[in-house]
């Protein structure tokens, strides 16, 4: 019968929420997990805007996080630009975003809204950095350091992060 098969709906929505945006207008975690309507990020990126005019906190995970992945992006941006980065350069500057990002996502605490900015950005600086580690056939590895950088910048435009520079990447 359907007895066997109701425990794994509450499952797949509480997975569901662990690997999405958590949003407060969510009333029904179980119509979370049915339905085309949950996208998952893959469709439109969630809007990316300010705090009612102004720049989001930030924490110091989230500044010591950016702040690092800043870094290890300016470190490489030359041999990026002139094709002399290797694939194992690239693979160790994806593990750095990796860890970063992971770092970020465990230790950085936002008010709602703010981390729901953050979660679009970390979204772009994920996509671009499995493009960077050849994780995307096709792409060439320097375009997803283009959207890594593009990440940061959106950071750098939306939260508040003083001396905060981010990397430029010439197209």
């Amino acid at each position: 019968h359907h007895a066997d098969e109701r425990p794994r709906v509450p499952v797949v929505a509480a997975l569901l929420r662990r690997n999405t945006v958590e949003t407060t207008h969510v009333d029904a975690p179980v119509a979370d997990a049915q339905g085309p309507s949950h996208s998952h990020g893959h469709g439109k990126t969630p809007e990316l805007r300010l705090d009612h005019g102004r720049k989001w906190a930030s924490d110091e995970a989230l500044r010591a996080g950016m702040s690092r992945i800043g870094l290890a992006v300016n470190r490489n941006l030359a041999a990026v630009h002139s094709g002399r980065m290797s694939p194992a350069q690239y693979d160790e500057l994806g593990r750095e975003i990796d860890a970063q990002v992971a770092s970020i996502v465990q230790h950085c605490k936002l008010e709602p809204a703010a981390d729901e900015v953050l979660h679009a950005i970390l979204a772009t600086m994920m996509g671009g950095n499995e493009t960077l580690q050849g994780r995307n056939p096709g792409a060439k590895r320097s375009a997803g350091v283009v959207q890594v950088v593009e990440a940061l910048g959106q950071y750098g435009d939306h939260f508040e992060h003083p001396g905060f520079v981010a990397p430029k990447a010439e197209h």
